[in-house]
Order: structure tokens, then C-alpha cells, then sequence
């Protein structure tokens, strides 16, 4: 019963925090006693490998099946650390603007539980279900806690944005998840991993990846599918960010593992060169929009663009360490996607907004407690060596450059140069934000220093830098962990 418990805690404790009268002071306890179980929980989950298998909707066929494995440990781990660390950060803040501290943990709550049962499922249906958990929480962190000091209109139109790609990316993945079970007969996503798309004719393999590519596509999100990114991530508070970085996100790029690479291997292939076409015009189009992007928040949501670019090229490259470069790379933009989201976050809250036009004192000499984890998060984002970020992204590139037998050699390499160009400008925008931030470059030294970081909140992003650095000396710890299953799911492909 732990698995089942693993995704119920959150999700009863989101209820009570729903529920309870708006000032009752029971709302903090209630949270962090439900992250701190739920954290502990998934952690024997994930080590004993536990496992739930029982039918639940015996008409359909649907089974509650969860069970992680080493393609969802990390995300899985991933997920609830940084709902703890959003928890806490909560917690030592200012007030929310737009409704109740309860109802922010809540919404909080009910995505992890979302999140949670999404990777922890083995049916394809119930994976639909977790899904779509996770939407309506979202949306109501963009429309009621999000930015302030914009109009009412802009929030409206973010989080219309917001849910209207991401219900059409639903409405796709839906419909591509019945075509696959209606043409195999079944839901369990073991099975179907088995079977690897035998007995599913090739017209109908490509139909039914490009109906799942291009609803989890949207939730990637992939060029030129990604315009309500941007404006979801400027609007949203802080925790909204992170979680829409770092669990969102990766949502969709192991759904493309787990339901179109497994499942439909042929589709997926002769569908890899638009992938990975799609995949390296949104690093050369998120960098360059960095490179001239105004809004701090947004510019760090156009870097996550680029860097989810990566982990397309190298789903697209068809082989193991491209599968192995995609894992890495969705944990490492989730590290460093978060640790920026918190410093950016907590810096707009101090300044009113997060326009690097406005001549601000340099964090260097003010502020070195925001400072310098910034400079490792932006570090980070532009694939410096010894830092987390670089593994995916060079993994991705070699993955690339020796794709998949059947995959068009030459154009995979043409994609291998421009991802490359794109590092080069991720390493232009992360110096110009350093220099103005930072080192405080056009900035007015006699302005108002912000406060620096301090207890908890400090060391939340402490964490994330720490995390960053590990990862980044020690990538066998991810990787060891996915070998043998990322493994496993392509040889039974190519069987």
C-alpha cells in the first residue's frame, strides 16, 4: 500500500488545504507534514522498488498499476524534493497576493499528486488521468497568484493561454492514447512496451506518434509549439514557476519516453528527423530570444526552450545514449530551471518587477547571498563543464552525431552544428545577465540594495547549487540509475 499512499498523502492534504477556513493557521503544519511524508515515502518506494498491481475499472480494463522504475526514480525524487523546497520557501515568505496561503499549498499539492501518479503509472488511461490532475491547480496559480503588478487582463490572457494549449495537447494525447489501445487491445503500458508495436501496421505506428508527439509536444513544449511558455512563466508566482519548469515540463518529455518511444518505435522513427529539426530550431530560436529579452523571468523561460530543445535531439537520435542524454538533460534543466525560478522569483518580489532595463545595484556587492547563486544557475544554463547542464547537452550532441541506424546521418549532423551554434549563444545571454545583475554593469550604485537571502529560503537554493555541482562531477549517479531500463526499452524495440 506505500505506493498507493505515496500519491494519496499529497493529494488528501491538498483537499484539507482546500477546505479549511481561510484563516486558519493549520495550513503551514498540514503542508509540510504532507512533503515531508510524502519526500520520505517516495524515497522507500523508489529504493525497495514497490509495486501496486489490481484491477480498478474492471469494464475497461484499467488497472491501478504504479511502480517506478529507472527511467522515473529521478523524476519521481525530483517531484517531491522540490515540492518540499517550494513548501518551505512558502512558508518564510510574504504573504500571497490573490488569495489564501492555503490555497496556494493546495494548488501545490494537487500537481505533486498529479505528477506523482502521471510517473508512477504502468497503464496508459491512468497515466492520461494523472496528467490532466495537474492543470487546473496550475491555472489557478497563473489566474489568482500570479503577478500583481500587471493588469488583470495579462493574467487572464496567461493562464487562458496556459490552458488552452495544454487541454489541446490533451485532447491529442487522448486520442493518440486510444488509437494505441483499441489497435492492441490493451492498456497496460508493460504490455504494450512488450509487444513494442508488433502486430501495429506502419501507417498506423506514425499515425498514432504523430497524434502523441504533437499533444506531448505541446507540453514540452517544442517549437513552435511553445508561445504559452513564456507568458505561463512571467505571470506565474514563484512556486507556479518551478513547478511549470521542472515538474510540468517533464511531464511531457517522459510521456514521449514511456507512451510514443516504447510503444510506437517505428512511428517514432520515421517521425525523428522532424523531431530533431523542430528540436534544434527551438535552441538557435530560445537563444537568440534571450540574447534580446528584456524580463528576467521571461528570459530564463525562453533558456528553458532551448534547453528542452536538447532533450528532443536526443530523443530523435534513436539510440541508447540518446534516450540516456534525454533523461540526464529533463533532471538537470529541472535543477537549474528551479534554482533560477527561486532567485529570479524572490529578487522581482523585492524589486516589483524583473525588467533589466531599470538601473539597479549590482548583487555582487549588495546582495551576494542572490548573486552568486545566480551565476551558478546561469553557469549551469549555458553547459559550462562540472556543472549539470553540460552532460545532457553534450550527450545529446554525441547522440546525435551517431544516430540510430535508419536515422538520416547527415541531416542529425547538420542538427549536431546548429545545437552547438546554440550553446554558444546560451553562453552570450548567461554572461549579459551576469553583467548586468551581477556585476551591476549600467546600473545605479546608489539604488536601493535588496534584502539578502536569509534563513530557510537560503538554504532551499543552497540546495539546488549543491545539487547542480554533484550531478555535474558525478553524472554516473543518474545515469547508473537509468542504464539498465532505458536499455532494457530499446532493445526491446529493435527485437
Amino acid at each position: 500500500m506505500a505506493v498507493t499512499i505515496l500519491v494519496l498523502v499529497p493529494l488528501v492534504a491538498a483537499i484539507l488545504l482546500l477546505a479549511i477556513p481561510p484563516a486558519s493557521a493549520a495550513d503551514g503544519a498540514i503542508a509540510l507534514v504532507a512533503s515531508v511524508v510524502t519526500a520520505g515515502l517516495a524515497v522507500v518506494v523508489c529504493v525497495l522498488r514497490l509495486e501496486v498491481d489490481v484491477m480498478w475499472v474492471r469494464a475497461l480494463g484499467i488497472r491501478w498499476h504504479l511502480a517506478p522504475d529507472g527511467i522515473s526514480i529521478a523524476l519521481i525524487l525530483l517531484t517531491v524534493l522540490l515540492t518540499l523546497g517550494i513548501v518551505l520557501h512558502t512558508l518564510h515568505g510574504p504573504p500571497p497576493e490573490g488569495g489564501t496561503r492555503s490555497t496556494l499549498l493546495g494548488c501545490v499539492l494537487l500537481v505533486e499528486a498529479g505528477a506523482l501518479g502521471t510517473f508512477l503509472t504502468r497503464d496508459a488511461l491512468l497515466f492520461f488521468v494523472g496528467f490532466e490532475v495537474v492543470l487546473v491547480p496550475m491555472w489557478v496559480l497563473i489566474r489568482r497568484f500570479g503577478d500583481h503588478h500587471r493588469a488583470d487582463a495579462v493574467r487572464a490572457d496567461a493562464a487562458g493561454r496556459f490552458i488552452f494549449f495544454t487541454v489541446l495537447g490533451s485532447t491529442l494525447m487522448l486520442v493518440g492514447i486510444l488509437f494505441l489501445v483499441q489497435r492492441s487491445g490493451t492498456s497496460d503500458l508493460e504490455v504494450l512496451a512488450a509487444a513494442h508495436g508488433r502486430g501495429l501496421p506502419h501507417g498506423v505506428q506514425v499515425a498514432i506518434a504523430a497524434l502523441l508527439l504533437a499533444g506531448l509536444g505541446i507540453k514540452v513544449p517544442i517549437w513552435p509549439l511553445h508561445t504559452w511558455l513564456p507568458a505561463a512563466h512571467t505571470i506565474a508566482p514563484t512556486a507556479g514557476s518551478v513547478l511549470l519548469a521542472a515538474v510540468l515540463l517533464k511531464m511531457g518529455t517522459y510521456g514521449i519516453v514511456r507512451l510514443a518511444v516504447a510503444n510506437v518505435p517505428d512511428g517514432v522513427a520515421t517521425l525523428s528527423p522532424v523531431l530533431a529539426v523542430l528540436g534544434v530550431v527551438g535552441i538557435v530560436w530560445g537563444g537568440l530570444v534571450c540574447l534580446v529579452e528584456r524580463d528576467l523571468k521571461r528570459l530564463v523561460a525562453y533558456s528553458s526552450v532551448a534547453h528542452m530543445g536538447f532533450v528532443v535531439l536526443a530523443l530523435a537520435s534513436g539510440s541508447h545514449t540518446g534516450l540516456q542524454a534525454a533523461l540526464f538533460g529533463n533532471i538537470a534543466h529541472g535543477v537549474v530551471a528551479a534554482l533560477l525560478f527561486l532567485v529570479v522569483g524572490d529578487l522581482k518580489e523585492q524589486w516589483g518587477s524583473a525588467d533589466l532595463s531599470v538601473a539597479r545595484a549590482a548583487l555582487r556587492d549588495t546582495a551576494p547571498r542572490f548573486g552568486l547563486p545566480l551565476v551558478f544557475g546561469f553557469a549551469a544554463a549555458l553547459g559550462l563543464p562540472g556543472l549539470v547542464s553540460f552532460w545532457g547537452e553534450f550527450l545529446a550532441l554525441y547522440a546525435a552525431w551517431f544516430p540510430a541506424p535508419g536515422r538520416p546521418v547527415v541531416l542529425f549532423r547538420v542538427c549536431v552544428v546548429l545545437g552547438a551554434v546554440g550553446m554558444a549563444i546560451a553562453a552570450g545571454y548567461a554572461v549579459r545577465v551576469i553583467r548586468i545583475v551581477w556585476s551591476g554593469e549600467g546600473g545605479d550604485p546608489a539604488a536601493a540594495p535588496v534584502r539578502d537571502l536569509r534563513g530557510v529560503r537560503h538554504g532551499v537554493v543552497v540546495a539546488l547549487v549543491g545539487a547542480t555541482v554533484v550531478l555535474g562531477v558525478g553524472p554516473q549517479l543518474l545515469l547508473h540509475l537509468s542504464n539498465a531500463d532505458a536499455a532494457g526499452l530499446l532493445q526491446a524495440v529493435r527485437r
